[in-house]
């Protein structure tokens, strides 16, 4: 049986699987719950400084984006931290952690921009037992306006003056969680390893308007008439949150930093991606706000039998793999040619793909009179539109063109189809991607 033990900057955790700091981590009554569903770690909701109280809203905090089956895809939230007294929330995690001492848990912490505040808070955190802290420089709402959150994660010279700060007063691991809200991840991230930062986590939520109320004429969620932008995340964030992880992981700059990665996971399949790509661990939110806290025993025995399908005996083994396969576009394969194919035995001749093809791509199915769809070789480009597009699963594949055979489309030779083209001589841009 594979072991999905998962040792990230020392700390062990009996799975990949954290909570996100969020709704569901915001009190002891959540955090115990979870940890006998099976998560193997926790953020806990992130901790503000004492003084002024946060106000959340008494009201619509969250809007959503379905698909046509009324799946969320995605979450528009317009919570702040949490607005629990910092002593309650601290007192809390002590009892958790000494429960629960096989788990992951993490304070996310989120005070102003002022060294003193850091020194504050480090101390009180340290002694609930908490095994690291994660920095929220990623909320892009309500806290962003009063100088905290993404408004720190996207000036990179305040990362590396606050990781500096923390690494002085907090002796654990520290990790920063980083805004999606900025051109380039890339800076940010390197911003934090320049300061010391153990591990980066990414990405917080997008800034976002879900909806538009068309009657009241407000943005949604609607509080007495008005509404403002939130975070959104789900499912639909999950390829930005990947292309980040991904961005980071094979930067010269940032290589080897270690990444827990959040976005849009919500199978373990979406847990095995983010891991091949760099990510040590993984952190859900949406998917139990959505299906709850049991959905971690789909997650662990749906990734345990990939795992072993595979051969894999623990998730370092496969953490990472994809990242070399991931490359700028000049130095993708030009002499690798492919075409569609139908399988006429699964088709159900709905004609999705020689609508999509007629209409928008390049005129390369045709349709007989008795609708029987079939691919004209010498138009197809490999788009894989059709494959996208086709209801019926493995309906339409893409195959490979063999080496040495003509391609219909260019009347050319398909060349040899280089097993490693980013540094083969006949690449022009090898010399470059070494």
């Amino acid at each position: 049986m594979a072991d999905l033990t998962t040792d990230f900057l020392g700390i062990k955790s009996p799975n990949p699987f954290w909570l996100a700091s969020a709704p569901p981590t915001d009190k002891e009554y959540n955090v115990r719950r979870a940890f006998e569903a099976g998560w193997g770690g926790v953020v806990w909701k992130t901790l503000g400084a004492e003084g002024p109280p946060v106000v959340n809203v008494n009201g619509p905090r969250y809007g959503v984006i379905y698909g046509a089956d009324r799946r969320v895809l995605g979450i528009n939230n317009i919570e702040l931290i949490t607005d629990r007294p910092l002593e309650v929330n601290l007192e809390e995690m002590a009892r958790v952690k000494a429960d629960y001492p096989d788990r992951a848990m993490i304070a996310s912490i989120m005070v102003p921009c002022e060294e003193q505040a850091w020194k504050d808070i480090l101390p009180r955190v340290q002694e609930t037992n908490a095994d690291g802290i994660e920095l929220n420089f990623g909320c892009p709402h309500g806290m962003a306006e009063r100088g905290m959150g993404s408004a720190v994660g996207q000036v990179p010279e305040y990362i590396e003056m606050v990781v500096r700060w923390c690494k002085k007063y907090y002796d654990r691991p520290v990790i920063v969680k980083l805004t999606p809200n900025i051109t380039d991840i890339r800076k940010p991230a390197q911003a934090a390893k320049n300061g010391g930062a153990d591990a980066v986590s990414l990405i917080n939520t997008i800034n976002s308007i879900t909806s538009v109320n068309l009657d009241a004429m407000s943005p949604e969620p609607m509080i007495d008439g008005k509404g403002t932008h939130g975070g959104y995340c789900g499912p639909a964030v999950k390829p930005i949150a990947m292309n980040m992880v991904a961005e980071i992981a094979r930067d010269p700059a940032t290589r080897g930093l270690p990444i827990s990665g959040i976005g849009g996971v919500s199978t373990w399949r979406d847990a095995a991606e983010f891991m091949a790509l760099g990510c040590g661990n993984v952190q859900v939110c949406t998917a139990v706000m959505t299906y709850g806290f049991k959905i971690v025993s789909e997650m662990k025995s749906g990734l345990s039998q990939w795992m072993d399908e595979k051969g894999y005996t623990s998730t370092a083994d496969f953490v990472g793999r994809a990242v070399p396969n991931v490359t700028d576009w000049q130095y993708l394969n030009l002499n690798y040619v492919a075409k569609a194919k139908i399988d006429q035995d699964k088709c159900i001749s709905c004609g999705r793909c020689y609508a999509a093809c007629e209409d928008t791509s390049h005129q390369a199915i045709a349709m007989s009179e008795d609708r029987t769809f079939s691919v004209i070789d010498a138009e197809c480009v490999a788009c894989n539109l059709c494959v996208d597009v086709c209801p019926v699963a493995d309906c339409i594949t893409m195959e490979a063109m063999i080496p040495g055979t003509i391609d219909p489309r260019t009347g050319k030779e398909v060349q040899e189809d280089y097993a490693n083209w980013t540094t083969h001589p006949n690449n022009p841009g090898a010399v470059a991607a070494e």
